[in-house]
């Protein structure tokens, strides 16, 4: 009787002392005030690989700190970047495609951005900062694109149903990571004419890139709210939900398998 009695003991205790950690950080570039959101599992104590989480067009909020939350779930250290600042925060689809419209035209300040809130990530304790990788949900998705166009130090980067183009197709060649796109194959707002463009531009610069199109799904397929937007083409897809996260996984277990 002893013995179980020690294991569940045991178990108990263990348990007890696992948790996720889960920390505001506030932080700046070009004198934009930005708040950003950490999480990861304390129960584990090496370093390991650090994922950026960047935000759709809504800005940071419960869904993209959610996704954090599932990702220090799976052992990483997440951090769910602020790529507007704290005095724009969007609280209508018209706000939002200000917002997200002024930094897709400014490029360079869009890459200022996700690159500050990478050094963040990277400067935590707990992160090998030789192993870290970026996911990004519509607007995200485009943002880290142009993470990997500026040739920043990471292993790979993920875009769920972003937007595709590229005002210097040539800047793909400063990219070092894998790139993975998970793309809505009946998306209104990519064209044809973009997603063949992406491909040229990755061809191009000889990019080691994925793309994965979900049939049937459509813009911002992993966002259950989506068609509160009232944005024909818009929807969430529980299917393609699941494929393309399961799809995630792998291509991060491709990236930090020892």
């Amino acid at each position: 009787m002893k013995a179980p009695f020690l294991f569940i003991f045991f178990f108990l205790t263990v348990s007890s002392y696992s948790e996720l950690i889960k920390k505001n950080i506030a932080y700046e570039e070009g004198g934009t005030k930005m708040e950003g959101y950490l999480v990861y599992d304390d129960a584990q104590r090496s370093k390991r690989p650090g994922i950026l989480v960047l935000h759709d067009w809504m800005g940071i909020g419960e869904f993209s700190k959610k996704k954090a939350e599932q990702l220090a779930d799976l052992g990483y250290v997440a951090f769910a970047a602020d790529i507007y600042g704290i005095k724009n925060r969007p609280e209508n689809a018209k706000e939002a495609g200000a917002i997200s419209g002024q930094l897709k035209a400014d490029r360079q300040l869009l890459r200022s951005r996700v690159l500050a809130a990478l050094k963040v990530l990277q400067n935590q304790s707990e992160v090998d900062s030789d192993r870290m990788a970026a996911i990004g949900y519509c607007f995200g998705g485009t943002t880290v694109l142009e993470l990997a166009r500026s040739g920043a130090n990471v292993a790979g980067v993920v875009s769920f149903h972003g937007g595709l183009d590229s005002p210097v197709p040539s800047d793909a060649k400063q990219i070092k990571s894998k790139v993975l796109v998970l793309h809505g194959a009946d998306d209104p707002l990519v064209s044809a004419d973009e997603v063949a463009a992406f491909q040229k531009e990755m061809r191009d610069a000889k990019v080691d890139w994925q793309m994965v199109s979900y049939g049937n799904a459509g813009h911002a397929f992993t966002y259950p709210k989506a068609a509160s937007y009232g944005i024909e083409g818009v929807a969430y897809d529980e299917l393609a939900d699941k494929r393309s996260w399961k799809a995630m996984k792998v291509f991060f277990k491709e990236l930090f398998q020892k």
